[in-house]
């Protein structure tokens, strides 16, 4: 065909044609096979056959995050105290599926246990207590 075809493949249409899926350090991928979970894949560039139903889910970070919790809670002498809790976390490769899967929003999940703890710890403390607490630690 000539250089003048509408036919012709272009550098930049491979990955359409291939349907490659990159994944890039400390994250996987979530990879299906029509609808159903296949199998995670590893950081690198994976080769997804489109026309037998396989595609990327989603991907999942395997770096540290961090969450900062707001609280605001009354302490045992009837003082207000608004508390900041820092959390980092980080999915496990190994448990990548239940990450993705059985998790439906880790953040919050994370942010109602935070906010359930410091709910049960200080209103059974004072506030001269409480503040000497949080700068020991």
């Amino acid at each position: 065909m000539g250089a003048g075809s509408s036919s012709s493949i272009h550098s930049a249409d491979l990955p359409q044609l291939l349907r490659c899926a990159c994944v890039e350090q400390s994250t996987v991928a979530m990879e299906e096979t029509c609808g159903r979970y296949d199998t995670v894949l590893q950081p690198g560039c994976h080769f997804m056959p489109w026309c037998v139903g396989r595609r990327v889910a989603g991907y999942l970070s395997l770096r540290v995050q961090q969450l900062d919790v707001r609280c605001e809670t009354k302490s045992k002498d009837n003082v207000f105290v608004t508390v900041v809790a820092s959390v980092q976390y980080r999915a496990i490769a190994d448990k990548a599926y239940d990450a993705f899967y059985r998790l439906s929003n880790a953040r919050e999940q994370i942010q109602s246990y935070v906010f359930d703890g410091n709910h049960h710890l200080f209103p059974f403390h004072q506030f001269v207590y409480s503040f000497m607490c949080s700068c020991d630690g």
